[in-house]
């Protein structure tokens, strides 16, 4: 017996092995999936490293992204780290707490890949858009101004304001370095004139209201005050303005960005911007002179509906108020208004000064006298009761 099964054996390991074709297909199968297993790990493995770098980048931004953007973010982070929201509703008094949980548990079932993926994209949108938008040639930015983008060549002073994932919003810091930047470009023998834009899709968004959001320990009343030193600081340095000051509305222009408009010289305008003043929504009160000029320029029920009354304009309405000089199409706003600009540096400097001299004398301290009391009332408004009430509401519609 042991012979014969020694002999079926070597038989055995002679003949040839025939593999069933499903066989076949298994193993052609398998290797597929472990090619798509180790595929699979090296993809996790670098959004791993990537969301990694996200979360270290997201710790440097100098911006603020603002509550909307911060609790997307936080959500997308508990989604890549934990997975679908497991944790109990926080109770109604927990506001906080409670945006947090919606914003989790508004994500559903979405994979931990896809939100670290959306994290990842989130972080490098907000690190780009905090990247200059423009250097300047000769003068300018060199590290001296933080939320602007200044140039300064063929007698072209260019003023970007820079904080598009802020929509361009001036928080304080940017309202010294506006009027710091007018002043460099008034003192400047070279330059021709000024030009004032925004990057990105905005030109302004008006007043950062982020301003208000940390009452310092002095109080209200100290904030109120030392807001109205700095806005009238920064609407003297535009009535002081010497030279041609020339606004480029590239987007949507509210409050303190409309307002000043009618302190400049010449205003183009995209046909895709629009203006809106929503002071009375937030409890507030125009300031830019506005409250003595935009009658001047459009009538006073015009601007009352403005003012007073939040209404928003087109390009063309704003036009045909008077607020704005020419509006482009879209498509060819920036190549229209830089040939223009061109062409009006190479004029006689001091032919165009002095053609501003006496339009300007005549108005200067009767425009000052009105900057004073719109930054009085104005201080008057941030104490109160209303405006805050309104500020309150709106952030809790932001968030």
């Amino acid at each position: 017996m042991r012979y014969l099964s020694k002999k079926c054996e070597n038989i055995a390991k002679s003949r040839p092995r025939v593999i069933p074709e499903n066989d076949l297909l298994f193993k052609s199968l398998s290797a597929a999936q472990v090619r798509g297993f180790h595929n699979t790990l090296a993809l996790r493995a670098a959004h791993d490293a990537e969301f990694e770098k996200a979360k270290e980048r997201l710790g440097t931004l100098k911006e603020d992204p603002g509550n909307e953007i911060k609790l997307k973010i936080y959500a997308l982070f508990k989604q890549a780290t934990i997975g679908k929201c497991n944790a109990p509703k926080p109770g109604m008094m927990d506001f906080v707490g409670k945006y947090k949980w919606e914003a989790w548990n508004e994500l559903g079932d979405m994979s931990k890949d896809e939100a670290q993926l959306q994290y990842i994209k989130i972080v490098e949108d907000l690190a780009g858009a905090e990247q200059p938008a423009e250097t300047g040639s000769q003068a300018g930015d060199s590290g001296k101004f933080e939320t602007l983008a200044v140039s300064n060549s063929d007698g072209v002073y260019k003023i970007m304001l820079n904080r598009p994932s802020k929509k361009n919003a001036i928080n304080y810091q940017m309202y010294e370095e506006w009027g710091q930047a007018l002043k460099e470009a008034a003192e400047d023998k070279n330059v021709v004139l000024a030009v004032v834009t925004g990057s990105g899709d905005y030109y302004c968004s008006g007043n950062d209201l982020g301003n208000f959001a940390n009452i310092p320990p002095d109080g209200v009343k100290a904030m109120a005050e030392e807001g109205g030193r700095i806005l009238e600081r920064f609407i003297s340095a535009f009535i002081e303005f010497p030279k041609p000051l020339i606004g480029l509305i590239n987007g949507p222009a509210v409050g303190v960005s409309v307002t000043t408009l009618g302190l400049f010289d010449v205003v183009y305008a995209t046909d895709r911007a629009t203006f809106q003043t929503p002071f009375s929504n937030l409890g507030q009160s125009p300031e830019g002179c506005s409250s003595y000029i935009f009658p001047k320029l459009m009538g006073a029920a015009k601007a009352s509906e403005i003012l007073l009354f939040n209404k928003k304009i087109t390009a063309v309405e704003a036009c045909e108020r008077n607020l704005v000089t020419e509006v482009f199409p879209d498509h060819a706003f920036k190549s229209e208004t830089e040939t223009r600009i061109q062409q009006y540096a190479k004029l006689p400097k001091m032919s165009l000064q002095m053609s501003k001299y006496p339009t300007r004398e005549m108005e200067r301290e009767m425009l000052h006298k009105v900057n004073k009391l719109e930054c009085k009332v104005l201080v008057e408004r941030w104490q109160s009761e209303e405006c805050f009430q309104a500020i309150m509401n709106f952030f809790s519609r932001k968030g």
